[in-house]
């Protein structure tokens, strides 16, 4: 039974509408409504800038984090994997917010707080990852799925299946949740995120 409530304690956690809470309490606007519609940190960086993005940044983790680390801190006696079980849970709540309808976000960075909990040497990895591709690509969508792919691949040399098995489940997600981003991609109308290497490329070939 205290695993069952502590599941949905982690749930509801992930659930926590970050971008829309600040938004609402602190300036007044639905990001929801704006930009791409969506709930996490670039629609937040984009639509209410950059103070805003790195609080619910923050936030997004944090929460992911806590919620994996609830059978630690309730002292469960649970196997270490177990961390990862109340991870999905989080991660179910971001996408699926029982406060907002169950619409949510992409999961990318309560996804980061988890593997954080988790194993924070392989969550500097997988961080590290994500800005370098961020970076050079200056699109979070591709850093967000080809991050996934290599942050898969590895894990492989960490020898633990669990993680494996989650970075794969995670990719396949992150991937559903990025459709349109991909549309986007292809038709070369994707948002660049105001730095990296490409957003400067194509600033000095437009001019």
């Amino acid at each position: 039974m205290k695993i069952a409530v502590l599941i949905i304690l982690a749930y509801l956690l992930g659930a926590f509408p970050s971008g829309v809470v600040v938004g609402k309490l602190f300036y007044h606007q639905d990001i929801r409504q704006f930009g791409s519609g969506n709930i996490g940190t670039t629609n937040t960086f984009r639509v209410l800038g950059r103070p805003a993005g790195l609080i619910v940044l923050a936030l997004d983790i944090l929460k992911g984090t806590a919620a994996a680390s609830l059978p630690v801190w309730f002292h469960l006696g649970l196997p270490h994997y177990m961390i990862l079980a109340f991870g999905v849970a989080a991660i179910l709540g971001h996408s699926f917010s029982i406060f907002i309808k169950f619409a949510g976000g992409k999961a990318v960075a309560t996804s980061a707080g988890v593997l954080l909990a988790y194993n924070p040497s392989f969550f500097v990895i997988a961080a590290s990852t994500f800005v370098i591709i961020m970076l050079v690509s200056s699109m979070v969508s591709v850093a967000s799925m080809l991050g996934m792919i290599l942050i898969t691949i590895f894990s492989v040399f960490y020898h633990d299946v669990f993680l494996t098995t989650l970075a794969v489940v995670l990719t396949i997600f992150i991937f559903i949740r990025h459709r349109e981003n991909i549309k986007r991609i292809r038709k070369g109308e994707e948002n660049l995120v105001p730095f990296g290497w490409y957003y400067h490329y194509r600033q000095k070939h437009q001019h």
